[in-house]
């Protein structure tokens, strides 16, 4: 099946999707895969099972996954997450009769993490999927049943505790956001809802040692573009934009709202507390879809917010001219003071929200470098891996994938995060184009 020419970005290039699951243990390896790495490298996106959807959210989640052991790439495999949306790929994503968040809606094409022995495919409106380690779909997971509605696609997994904290938003009250607590175990031991005045569209939020930072933007439900299938989310001034401050310890009731500046964040590098205030470093745009959810119309730049919560003010300033997205970090600096931050970068001169670089931030020294892969080779976020053993917060690896637009094609490659510009540790050759998506993780074994 091919796609026309005339097709929105998210259906021609590298954002079109592929329509075949491919098994294969025979990769090329360029370089040498480090010795050290024994797990998976799994990273979700939208792959319409049709090959037509209306917006890039919209798409059937689709994993593609890397095994690595003893310094070998054992396989590559790519599997749709059968959600009831694989058998009946034209079922409404949206039903305005029926404003559905349980399992059955599910497109399950956003992230992919591992928490208490189990790996979840997410996406923000509905019940995690649960895949196996070969990639294969077990089914929803509803914590025991507890869980019967959305499920942010960015929960955050304390280092400090092993929990995973997480919330949805909703577009009825008293639904328009509740607060998730699971425990190291698995176990769904806390659920509350949270006042907000509207139905945003809350897409990531923040934790730190003693708080969690819900971020009430203008993002809002719109009706109107709802009626015609498309993403029903418009950028709304009017409704202000704000950060929610809670005490990890006190709960949802009781929670501080303060204002800041309108504008849009879908992702979050890091948070953490310090002196009695809160850091947040983010990728902020200055606005997004005012003039319409179908194109992405705005680029974002790494910001960072001082929350003062003695005084109760934010102080909002800018760290980096160069558009970037996806910042990751270390998992165990979540929530926790940290010096090292990666993103993607813009080159500067490409339209496609994902082709660049990889940038390396130094928040110690305010300095960044980057790895720039050559022309035609545009990168995807790319995750951090810790060396075993190590106490060096940047000792360890990047890993993402790269799309080389001179043979269609793609592979996965492995850095040395310490070496900034450096050649690729190494590239594993993939037997079929991996469209650019959205996020993974490093999985042990």
């Amino acid at each position: 099946m091919t796609v026309a020419n005339g097709a929105p970005f998210h259906l021609r290039g590298n954002y079109a999707p592929v329509f075949n699951e491919v098994s294969s243990d025979t990769l090329e390896v360029r370089g040498s895969i480090p010795f050290e790495l024994d797990g998976r490298y799994l990273r979700n996106g939208a792959n319409p099972i049709t090959g037509e959807s209306a917006h890039w959210f919209l798409g059937d989640g689709m994993v593609h996954g890397v095994r690595l052991r003893e310094g070998r790439a054992e396989w590559y495999r790519n599997r749709w997450v059968r959600t009831p949306f694989y058998d009946n790929p034209t079922k409404p994503v949206i039903d305005l009769d029926n404003l559905d968040f349980s399992s059955e809606n599910s497109k399950a094409n956003t992230h992919v993490v591992h928490h208490a022995g189990r790996i979840l495919c997410l996406e923000e409106g509905h019940v995690p999927w649960e895949i196996s380690e070969e990639l294969e779909t077990i089914g929803p997971h509803s914590f025991a049943g507890r869980l019967d509605g959305s499920f942010t696609a960015h929960p955050k997994i304390c280092p400090l505790t092993g929990e995973m904290l997480a919330f949805g938003y909703g577009f009825l009250p008293p639904a328009y956001l509740t607060f998730f607590r699971v425990s190291a175990e698995g176990e769904l031991v806390q659920q509350q809802n949270i006042e907000i005045p509207a139905p945003v569209m809350m897409h990531d939020f923040n934790i730190t040692a003693s708080r969690v930072v819900f971020m009430d933007l203008p993002v809002v439900f719109d009706f109107e573009i709802a009626v015609t299938g498309g993403m029903p989310f418009s950028f709304q001034r009017d409704n202000g934009a704000r950060l929610g401050v809670m005490e990890r310890e006190a709960g949802p009731t009781d929670v501080r709202w303060l204002d800041i500046d309108p504008c849009y964040v879908f992702h979050p590098v890091n948070s953490y507390d310090v002196d009695g205030r809160v850091i947040i470093d983010v990728a902020r745009y200055p606005n997004m879809w005012e003039a319409g959810s179908t194109e992405f119309d705005a680029k974002a730049n790494l910001w960072r917010w001082e929350i003062d919560t003695v005084a109760g003010r934010v102080t909002e300033t800018q760290l980096d001219d160069r558009p970037i997205e996806f910042g990751r970090i270390a998992d165990d600096r979540v929530g926790l003071k940290y010096r090292f931050g990666y993103a993607v970068g813009s080159k500067g001169d490409s339209s496609d929200p994902q082709a660049g670089t990889i940038v390396k931030y130094d928040f110690d020294t305010g300095n960044s470098l980057a790895w720039d892969f050559g022309e035609g080779q545009d990168p995807g976020e790319f995750v951090f891996v810790k060396r075993p053993g190590s106490t060096d917060e940047d000792d360890g690896w990047l890993m993402g994938y790269v799309y080389d637009r001179s043979r269609d094609g793609s592979a996965l490659l492995i850095l040395d995060a310490a070496d900034p510009g450096s050649e690729p540790v190494a590239e594993v050759l993939l037997p079929q184009r991996v469209p650019f998506g959205f996020h993974g993780s490093w999985i042990w074994a």
